[in-house]
């Protein structure tokens, strides 16, 4: 097999892998790909001039200057490739800056050589090959220097990569080699005896790795991609888990609001409060039939309200209002001048809501907790602030403790309706004077 047989079958291998870089860059859309494809075209350019059939075409000028140019171009390409695969700047600052340098210094060398060949009328040989011989030398140096210190490196991708440029590094050392010892290319007779012969096997062997080391990361990164993606399957299972047990945690709220509900029913209507009110009414049949008769109006309105509206969720400020109003006329009746209600309500929060029997569990937690009395009148006032809350406090006068035990068991209600709800939480203050619940109202 002849030099130019063996040469149009390189370029033709290279131009295979090409062709399945360029498919593979339009895939990916990387611009490590392009870098690798810009490599090959490089050398497809620099031996497909030197087929003898395209030698006899061209001016001695083009062919001398991409024998000296297409070479460093790809050279040139490599350290741009070779930074992007395995991160040299970052992982071999001091290579990187050498590859800087040697990138400078090929832009020199092309400019002299493009002055050498189009632009001086006279030609200089000497100089030409001097300068050549020279820059060859000093790109086998940089890449003697740049495999043993990329081999170095952990991991596949490094090795590959110093596998691959060790063997183009000695392919073009010992093409070098047979030139400078006075080997010709003309017209072998056979392929083995043309120096270049050992730089294309030295190009393919490094072209192979480089495809292997592409492949190997792309099948690294569909991994990868294949455990991001059963990392947000478990994360979307784990949110599935996390929001069923969330629903579970309402339900058992649901749960807990109703067994609040039904004992706070149970302690509205106990018989303690109704042994109260029908003993309040019948003092009043004998003194008072008249105001007897209202008693028992606002007993009725009480205990109805009670049970319509128990087991809603929300009512209007101006419907609870009205229902204290009830409530407080029992109290009133009962207590005298031992209770007093004050109420200073901004008419444009009358339509906003709360949950139902908050304001009653609230008064009747005062006059539970606290001593009722004409010497000591309890005063109760509900009043309305600018950012749509409703404060209810009272005068701070305790009953001893050994005879009222606080359950909390109102407050727990109040609470619990407005967290099954979503909304703001309530908050309790307790000062020297007064005891302040402040409800946040619901548009």
């Amino acid at each position: 097999m002849t030099f130019t047989t063996w040469n149009l079958l390189f370029t033709g291998m290279v131009s295979s892998i090409l062709l399945l870089n360029i498919v593979q860059w339009g895939i990916y859309r990387e611009r490590l790909y392009g870098l690798y494809t810009l490599y090959m075209l490089a050398w497809l350019v620099y031996f497909s001039l030197r087929v003898a059939e395209i030698y006899h075409y061209v001016s001695n000028s083009t062919w001398y200057f991409v024998r000296v140019a297409a070479p460093m171009f790809a050279y040139f390409v490599y350290f741009d490739f070779a930074n992007a695969l395995i991160q040299i700047r970052d992982r071999l600052p001091g290579l990187f800056r050498w590859f800087t340098f040697a990138k400078g210094l090929i832009l020199a060398y092309v400019v002299l050589m493009g002055l050498l060949c189009f632009v001086v009328d006279e030609w200089y040989p000497t100089l030409y090959d001097t300068a050549h011989t020279l820059m060859r030398l000093f790109m086998i140096g940089l890449a003697g220097y740049g495999v043993w210190r990329i081999s170095r490196l952990n991991g596949i991708v490094p090795k590959y990569v110093a596998l691959g440029s060790g063997f183009i590094l000695a392919g073009g050392a010992a093409s070098m080699l047979l030139t400078a010892v006075g080997v010709k290319m003309k017209t072998p007779d056979s392929f083995l005896d043309a120096p270049l012969t050992y730089f294309e096997f030295g190009i393919l062997a490094e072209l192979i790795c480089f495809t292997l080391i592409l492949g190997y990361r792309q099948r690294r990164a569909a991994i990868k991609s294949a455990i991001v993606e059963q990392r947000l399957a478990r994360e979307r299972e784990q949110l599935q888990r996390q929001r069923l047990e969330s629903e579970l945690i309402t339900e058992k709220l649901q749960q807990q609001m109703s067994a609040v509900q039904m004992m706070a029913l149970q302690s509205q209507l106990n018989p303690h409060f109704l042994f109260n009110s029908l003993n309040t009414l019948s003092s009043l049949i004998a003194d008072d039939p008249q105001q007897a008769e209202r008693f028992v109006d606002e007993m009725s309105s009480v205990y109805r309200y009670l049970l319509r509206n128990n087991g809603s969720e929300l009512t209007t400020l101006q419907t609870e209002l009205g229902f204290v109003e009830s409530y407080y006329h029992l109290l009133k009746t009962r207590y005298g001048a031992g209770i007093n209600l004050n109420t200073t309500v901004d008419e444009r929060f009358l339509q906003y809501k709360l949950p139902p029997l908050t304001l009653q569990l609230l008064l009747e937690n005062a006059v539970k907790h606290n001593i009722v009395s004409a010497d000591r009148p309890l005063l109760i006032q509900l009043v309305t602030n600018q950012d749509g809350w409703l404060q209810v406090s009272n005068t701070l006068q305790r009953k001893s403790a050994s005879r009222v035990n606080s359950t909390q068991k109102g407050l727990l209600n109040i609470l619990s309706k407005y967290q099954l709800l979503g909304q703001k939480t309530p908050t309790v203050e307790e000062t020297a004077t007064d005891f302040v619940v402040a409800l946040p109202l619901i548009r």
